[in-house]
């Protein structure tokens, strides 16, 4: 027998999680299309009673991210500088409706290598927040999403927030998203950047995210060290150029071929980073 339930508070819900097998559900974007006409055959867990989980608060070490906050919240909510690429990331999540009620831990939770959400979050070294009966831990984000549809949630457990550390609220960032369109379009390759510049105008920190090129969205390491003391223009361009971009492994499907992507790739890379530094124009890239 299938069961519906619409639990008021967490530990409600978390009471229901500890007895039997739910599938949560809340702005329901991605549920329902991938449900196509088969029928319904789990118990579903509607979490849209828990307005706890929505909205933005802090912490002495974190700004923290309900995990029932919308994309359109994300837009409208006044967030550092920093925060610019997920704002940019947030305007891409379909149209305008579904922005309005999809959330950000449904983006991850449904782990899909084109996820828009999840290289924006990752150039902030998110964390993720799953809260169980047996207590609550933090997972890096990139720990949380293991592959194409597939997370670290234990049996029991929700996602119930993103915290953000403090440390990694400075600077600014941008987003970038390669499709076939300008928008409605699941990406063929996206890129998140986030910079911090020193008082004598070269990069103090960088960190840089490839979706859409692997199973897992990227974080780039390598290139990210080697950033660090440039300043704006022809020499990130070639560090870019001369970066190594192996780790990257995309896939030839319907909408791009591997090679592609890879291309496609060191170009909107070059592009977050330009217009992660301050006074430049940041546009989503078509």
């Amino acid at each position: 027998m299938i069961r519906y339930a619409k639990p008021r508070t967490l530990d409600e819900a978390l009471a229901l999680l500890g007895e039997a097998r739910w599938r949560i559900l809340a702005g329901c974007t991605d549920f329902y299309p991938a449900l196509g006409n088969r029928p319904l055959t789990e118990n579903v867990l509607d979490i849209n009673g828990l307005d706890a989980l929505r909205g933005f608060s802090e912490t002495q070490s974190h700004l923290v991210i309900g995990a029932r906050t919308t994309w359109s919240a994300i837009v409208a909510e006044p967030l550092p500088a920093a925060f610019d690429a997920l704002k940019q990331a947030a305007r891409e999540v379909g149209s305008v409706q579904i922005q309005n009620v999809a959330t950000i831990a449904g983006n991850l939770c449904n782990a899909s290598p084109a996820a828009d959400g999840v290289p924006a979050l990752m150039a902030l070294d998110a964390e993720v927040e799953l809260a169980s009966l047996a207590g609550r831990r933090l997972l890096p984000l990139g720990d949380f999403i293991l592959g194409n549809r597939r997370t670290a949630l234990a049996p029991g457990e929700m996602l119930t927030a993103i915290h953000v550390p403090r440390a990694s609220t400075g600077g600014a960032s941008c987003f970038h998203k390669l499709g076939a369109r300008r928008y409605l379009v699941i990406s063929i390759a996206m890129a998140a950047a986030r910079v911090v510049v020193a008082a004598d105008g070269t990069i103090a920190k960088a960190a840089v995210a490839v979706g859409a090129c692997s199973a897992v969205a990227q974080r780039l390491p390598a290139l990210e060290a080697a950033l660090v003391g440039l300043p704006a223009g022809p020499e990130v361009e070639r560090t870019v150029e001369a970066a190594d971009l192996s780790d990257l492994s995309p896939i030839d499907d319907v909408r791009a071929s591997a090679d592609y992507r890879r291309a496609a790739a060191r170009e909107i890379v070059q592009r977050a980073l330009a217009g992660a530094f301050p006074g430049s124009a940041t546009q989503v890239a078509a």
